[in-house]
């Protein structure tokens, strides 16, 4: 199975562990973040009924996934 989420560092694949991802090649752990297309906002994530929605507080309303930027970043 193929996913979209890579380490920023070295693009191996990152593995889900304890609520976060971990690149076991870099030894790093990280936060996936998705930021508004139109503001660059941090969204808000609303999970219901199996499927994920993007929402900007700065902009008020919702944002399509294909727009939505997503990043990584190390936690501290």
């Amino acid at each position: 199975m193929k996913t979209e989420n890579k380490c920023p560092c070295c693009h191996s694949e990152l593995a889900w562990q304890a609520n976060q991802y971990r690149c076991e090649t870099c030894q790093t752990t990280l936060i996936k973040q998705a930021f508004c297309p139109d503001c660059d906002t941090e969204l808000e994530k609303l999970q219901a009924c199996g499927s994920a929605s993007y929402f900007c507080n700065s902009c008020n309303e919702l944002k399509s996934k294909s727009r939505v930027r997503i990043a990584f970043t190390t936690t501290k």
